[in-house]
């Protein structure tokens, strides 16, 4: 049986967005029920506002082992979609384990929210398990921003973290691919990339990166690099000399064409530069090195 919805939203999103008619639509409906229902795994679609885009395989697995021996201790949360199915909003990773057990059912929380909402809830239950890395992070607080039209002050409020920690996660969004690249994969730390984002001239700033990677630098270390190059920055080279020769730009679309991904090919005036091919995951990487090795 559903619970009774309450008319009040306390400090629901409805009190922050700027919307009048969408803070009204919120407000109408936008409560918990108050009983489990237990809902089959086949009407339940992943949550399009998920943060984490990468979920760890091993985790996973032990969890599904858990879930095994143990049953799920801690029901997912969701919403029904017009079409008699339902959208995850919380515990991606409970219901992807039991997928891999088996299972045809799971306990889950049935909730009215719109998609602010549950971008929200997908983003507060991540960060505070701790879960995403830093570009994710960085990624989510700026749809947060865009979706429900945020200050900064405002979200530090909905997420329960400083403003200026707020700040500095969305700073990494103005970071050169390469860079952002290195950060989620763990090469290099959010402390490193603070320390990056203060060199402006490209060629200085890939320079220290890579230097930080083959290196492994402290964050100490890096901070030094980065005061020296500060002092003496990298010689700009004009318009003229940034430009591809035409016959790098053929091959770059040719290879873009063929492994279907994004590159960036990086060239001095002297002819030296670095080829750069992006991936999205594991999977896309082993994808690109099969097309490579033929």
């Amino acid at each position: 049986m559903a619970a009774k919805k309450t008319t009040g939203l306390g400090r629901g999103l409805g009190s922050i967005l700027s919307d009048a008619q969408v803070a009204h639509e919120i407000q109408s409906s936008a409560n918990i029920t108050a009983a489990i229902s237990n809902i089959p795994l086949n009407l339940i679609d992943t949550n399009p506002f998920q943060p984490r885009k990468e979920f760890d395989e091993e985790a996973l697995d032990e969890l599904a082992q858990s879930i095994r021996q143990q049953g799920i201790i801690s029901p997912i949360t969701v919403r029904a979609t017009d079409d008699g199915r339902y959208q995850l909003i919380a515990g991606e990773r409970r219901f992807r384990a039991s997928q891999r057990v088996g299972l045809t059912e799971i306990p889950a929380y049935i909730r009215i929210a719109t998609n602010a909402q549950m971008m929200e809830m997908a983003l507060v239950e991540n960060i505070q398990r701790e879960n995403l890395n830093a570009m994710e992070i960085a990624f989510s607080y700026n749809a947060l921003i865009d979706e429900c039209h945020l200050t900064h002050e405002q979200l530090s409020e909905r997420v329960g973290k400083n403003r200026s920690t707020i700040t500095n996660y969305l700073r990494l969004l103005a970071l050169p691919a390469e860079t952002q690249l290195a950060l989620s994969t763990d090469q290099i730390s959010m402390a490193h990339a603070r320390a990056l984002a203060s060199i402006d001239d490209m060629d200085s700033h890939l320079m220290i990166l890579h230097e930080i990677v083959s290196r492994q630098l402290s964050v100490r270390d890096t901070e030094k690099l980065v005061q020296n190059a500060k002092k003496s920055p990298a010689k700009k080279t004009s318009a003229a000399n940034k430009s591809l020769p035409e016959s790098y730009s053929q091959q770059k679309d040719r290879l873009h064409e063929r492994l279907q991904s994004e590159i960036e090919i990086r060239r001095s005036k002297r002819g030296k530069g670095t080829l750069t091919i992006h991936f999205n995951n594991d999977s896309d990487f082993e994808r690109i090195m099969k097309i490579i090795n033929q």
